[in-house]
C-alpha cells in the first residue's frame, strides 16, 4: 500500500475533509439545535460523525483499494432543521436516528429494502428534498434583512467566489461570517479563553427514546433522504468512475455507525457523493488503482477535524444565529437548485412533485408527522391517480 501512496492524494484527501468539514458543519448544527440538542451534545455528535466517516472511509479504502469517501448526511440534517424539535426532546431525536441507522444496515442486508428505495419516484423524492431545504436556502436573504453590514458581506463573498472557484464558495463564506463577527460583533473579553476550554469534545451518551411518532415523521423521512439523495448516488459515482463497490456491505456499514453516532448525537453517516468524486478523479492521482490514498488521507481529516469541533462551536456560537444559518442556506443553494430542476423536469410527474414540495415546505404537520412524510403521500397520491386516468382514457 505505501507503494502507492502519492502527495496529490494526500493533498486531495486533506482538502476533501476540509471542504466537506467546513461547507457543512453549520447544516449540521442547525438541525441538532433544532432537535433540542445543547452545545455540548452537538460538539459530540459532530465528534461521533467525524470519527465515524474518518474510520469508515480508511477501513472500506483500504480493504477495497478504491476511494470510498463517507460523508455525514447534509441533506438530512437539513430535513432535521424543518421539523424543529420532537415532543420528547433530543432524547426522542437520538431515537429517530438510532432506528434510521437500522433501517440503512437492513436496506443493505435487505435487498428488497434498499429496491423499494429505489422505487421512489425520483422527482418526488427530489421534490420532498426541495422542499426541506427551501426555508434554510432563504436564510441568506433574512441575514440581510436582519443587519445589512453583518449579512451583505457574507452573501456577496458567496456570490463572488461562486462564479469562479464553486468548491470553495462556503469556505468562503464561513471565513466572511468569521471576519463580520470579530470586526462587527462586540465579542466577550473571554472569547479564547472559552475557545480554548471547549475545543477538544467529549462523547457524551443520549439515551435514546423511541416512540412511533419520532419513528414516522423523523427516522423514516432522514432514511428516504439519506438513501435517495446520499447513498445511491454515492455508489454511482464510484461506478461512473470505474470502479464496482459492494453496495450491501457499504450500506450496512453506514447504517451500524450512524447508529454509534446517533447514541452520540449525531445525524447518520453515509457514502459520499460530491467528495467521493474528488477523491476518484485523475486530480488525486492520475493511476486509477491508487485513487484510495485520497479517500484515506480524507478519513483522516475527518477524525482531525472532530477533534477540535468543540471550539469551532464555542466560536461560531457567538454569532448571531440567523449568520449561521445564512452560511447553511449558501451551502444548500447548489442541492436546492438540482433537487427541483430534477424534480421539474418530467411534465406529465409536474404537478405531483409541486404537491410534494409544496406539503413539505409548509413545515405543517399532521398527527403528529412531519410534512416531508405527507408531502411524499400526497405527491404519490396525485401521481397515482394522473396514472390511472392516463390509462382510463387510452
Amino acid at each position: 500500500m505505501l507503494k502507492d501512496f502519492s502527495v496529490s492524494a494526500l493533498m486531495m484527501g486533506l482538502l476533501t475533509a476540509f471542504v466537506g468539514f467546513i461547507s457543512s458543519f453549520a447544516v449540521i448544527m442547525q438541525g441538532l439545535q433544532a432537535m433540542g440538542a445543547n452545545p455540548a451534545e452537538i460538539a459530540s455528535g459532530l465528534l461521533a460523525q467525524s470519527i465515524s466517516m474518518g474510520v469508515l472511509a480508511i477501513v472500506f479504502s483500504c480493504f477495497y483499494r478504491m476511494p470510498i469517501s463517507i460523508a455525514w448526511s447534509t441533506p438530512g440534517a437539513a430535513l432535521l432543521a424543518g421539523i424543529g424539535t420532537a415532543g420528547g426532546g433530543f432524547a426522542e431525536a437520538v431515537g429517530a436516528f438510532v432506528i434510521c441507522g437500522a433501517l440503512i444496515i437492513l436496506s443493505g442486508l435487505f435487498q428488497p429494502l434498499g429496491r423499494a428505495i429505489r422505487l421512489i419516484p425520483a422527482p418526488l423524492a427530489n421534490a420532498m428534498l426541495a422542499g426541506i431545504l427551501l426555508s434554510l436556502c432563504i436564510a441568506p436573504v433574512k441575514a440581510v434583512a436582519f443587519n445589512a453590514a453583518l449579512g451583505l458581506p457574507i452573501v456577496l463573498t458567496w456570490m463572488v467566489v461562486v462564479s469562479r472557484w464553486r468548491l470553495w464558495a462556503v469556505p468562503a463564506s464561513l471565513a466572511a461570517m468569521v471576519l463580520v463577527l470579530v470586526l462587527g460583533v462586540d465579542l466577550p473579553a473571554d472569547t479564547m479563553g472559552r475557545i480554548g476550554a471547549a475545543i477538544h469534545p467529549d462523547l457524551t451518551f443520549v439515551t435514546p427514546v423511541f416512540t412511533w411518532h419520532a419513528a414516522i415523521s423523523i427516522a423514516v423521512p432522514l432514511f428516504i433522504v439519506t438513501m435517495a439523495s446520499q447513498n445511491i448516488p454515492g455508489i454511482a459515482i464510484l461506478k461512473v468512475h470505474h470502479y464496482e463497490p459492494p453496495p450491501g456491505v457499504l450500506f450496512a456499514g453506514t447504517g451500524a455507525f450512524s447508529i454509534f453516532g446517533g447514541l452520540f448525537g449525531g445525524v447518520p453517516v453515509n457514502m459520499a457523493a460530491i467528495t467521493a468524486a474528488m477523491c476518484a478523479s485523475e486530480d488525486s492521482n492520475p493511476d486509477p488503482a491508487k485513487r484510495y490514498w485520497a479517500a484515506i488521507m480524507g478519513g483522516v481529516g475527518y477524525i482531525a477535524l472532530g477533534l477540535l469541533a468543540g471550539g469551532i462551536i464555542a466560536f461560531v456560537s457567538l454569532a448571531p444565529p440567523i449568520l449561521l444559518q445564512a452560511v447553511a442556506g449558501l451551502g444548500l443553494i447548489g442541492a436546492f437548485s438540482n433537487a427541483a430542476f430534477a424534480a421539474y423536469r418530467e411534465p406529465e410527474t409536474r404537478e405531483a412533485a409541486a404537491i410534494t414540495f409544496l406539503v413539505t415546505a409548509s413545515g405543517l404537520s399532521f398527527a403528529g408527522i412531519s410534512g416531508a412524510f405527507w408531502g411524499l403521500v400526497a405527491g404519490g397520491a396525485v401521481m397515482a391517480f394522473n396514472r390511472a386516468m392516463r390509462v382510463r382514457q387510452g
